[in-house]
């Protein structure tokens, strides 16, 4: 069933507002860049601490179909463990539920993928190991690896901050 929220279960309820940069979607994994702006998440499996999520603007009547444009003031969640958000999943991504979810790159989230490190490989030079890519667990199952043409609200997902 459809939300008309992005907080669906919040435990605390930290809301800081920032400038965005870009334009940012309801929902979208968010952090912040050297300017102090908001951004979309950019780095797929990176690092997230602390998580922050876009919010609907209901302060000017707005709702989570209504995207913030470049330059405007950002309405940002930041939950914590146990909060339960109504997040974006990426196109062409087949989630079950209890599936862990990281940033996707772009925003929204994606099936986790373990890191992994190949000992004895000469010249591989360092290799990042990210100890706080999980963002959260999927909370229903959702099945978009058939199509990339999906909206942004068939690509809605609750899940739950670990």
């Amino acid at each position: 069933m459809a939300q008309n929220t992005i907080k669906l279960k919040k435990y605390s309820d930290v809301i800081e507002e920032y400038e965005g940069s870009g334009t940012i979607t309801p929902g979208m994994l968010l952090k912040m860049n050297s300017s102090g702006k908001v951004i979309a998440h950019d780095s797929a499996g990176g690092n997230v601490c602390p998580p922050m999520f876009a919010l609907e603007n209901a302060l000017e009547g707005k709702g989570i179909g209504d995207n913030y444009s470049s330059g405007d003031r950002v309405q940002v969640w930041i939950p914590y463990r146990g909060d339960e958000v109504y997040a974006i999943l990426k196109d062409g991504e087949n989630v079950s539920i209890g599936d862990e979810l990281e940033s996707a790159g772009d925003g929204s989230l994606q099936k986790h993928t373990a890191d992994t490190v190949q000992e004895g490989i000469s010249g591989s030079g360092e290799v990042p190991i990210y100890g706080n890519q999980i963002v959260a667990i999927a909370l229903e199952a959702l099945d978009l690896s058939g199509s990339s043409s999906e909206t942004v609200s068939e690509r809605r997902i609750k899940v739950k901050i670990v």
